[in-house]
């Protein structure tokens, strides 16, 4: 029986023009059929993702940050993984090197960037925050910094692709429907990602991952996840890889992809 489900939030929950009515109809439901919803993004736990997190479950646990940090019901850090130092610089001093926007996360929240950009108006404009100007060296001894972002557009992603490798931080990319054209490449430490959070969430909730839990996502940043738990939905949105590793794909997140997801979810749970 599945009891627990999570849910990505762009290209899944989020769409072209946010998160669709059929969604939220969808995820009313499945907390009434009693399956516990947690949020797993590449998202900072701030402004609108934030609300969407606390409309899944205002009880539950979400992970953010591309699995660098988990909240629980209250809003409170329950667990972070911090960078290492010599990467983060190292990708600090890629970004000024080749002029590409970075972006700097903290576990509490806080956001970082050291210039504004076209690329960096438009995700912020998708998330609801703005990031603070600052120096991103100075910050990693300020903060708790948990993730660091370069923003890119996606014809010149496969370009920069091979440096930020090369750093030797865990690369979780992701896209979505509401910013076409730029990709977001998240940094987190090595064996840090969706999949480890997700465990840990699955083990304070007394879930076992692979027969009790269920996720959906449409992103390479999902993979992992989709693959360990014991049904693994794409969607319609999802690159070919993603679809292949999944049990099921629905229609994208503009064609209530998340409410055929999740029917098919409490289906199996009431089965």
């Amino acid at each position: 029986m599945i009891r627990l489900v999570f849910v990505d939030a762009d290209g899944t929950l989020v769409g072209s023009q946010g998160v669709p009515d059929c969604a939220w109809e969808a995820v009313e439901e499945a907390r009434k059929k009693g399956l516990t919803l947690a949020l797993s993004t590449g998202r900072l736990a701030r402004g609108k993702t934030l609300e969407y997190a606390k409309r899944l479950d205002p009880e539950g646990y979400h992970i953010f940050q591309s699995g660098a940090v988990v909240l629980n019901g209250r809003g409170e850090v329950e667990r972070a993984w911090r960078l290492p130092q010599t990467p983060y610089h190292q990708a600090v001093d890629l970004s000024r090197r080749e002029a590409a926007a970075l972006e700097a996360y903290a576990a509490g929240g806080g956001f970082y960037a050291e210039r504004s950009s076209r690329l960096l108006d438009a995700h912020a404009e998708l998330i609801g925050v703005a990031p603070e100007p600052r120096d991103l060296h100075r910050v990693f001894f300020e903060a708790p910094v948990v993730r660091a972002q370069f923003v890119v557009e996606a014809e010149r992603w496969p370009r920069l692709r091979p440096a930020v490798l090369a750093l030797g931080l865990d690369l979780h990319e992701a896209t979505s429907p509401a910013t076409p054209g730029i990709v977001y490449a998240s940094l987190t430490a090595p064996g840090v990602g969706k999949l480890r959070a997700a465990r840990y969430v699955a083990e304070r909730l007394g879930v076992d991952l692979a027969r009790e839990a269920a996720a959906v996502g449409d992103g390479k940043n999902d993979l992992e996840l989709l693959k360990a738990v014991r049904l693994g939905i794409a969607m319609g949105n999802a690159p070919e890889e993603v679809k292949k590793a999944a049990d099921l794909v629905v229609p994208p997140a503009d064609d209530c992809g998340l409410k055929e997801a999740l029917e098919t979810i409490w289906r199996l749970k009431d089965s």
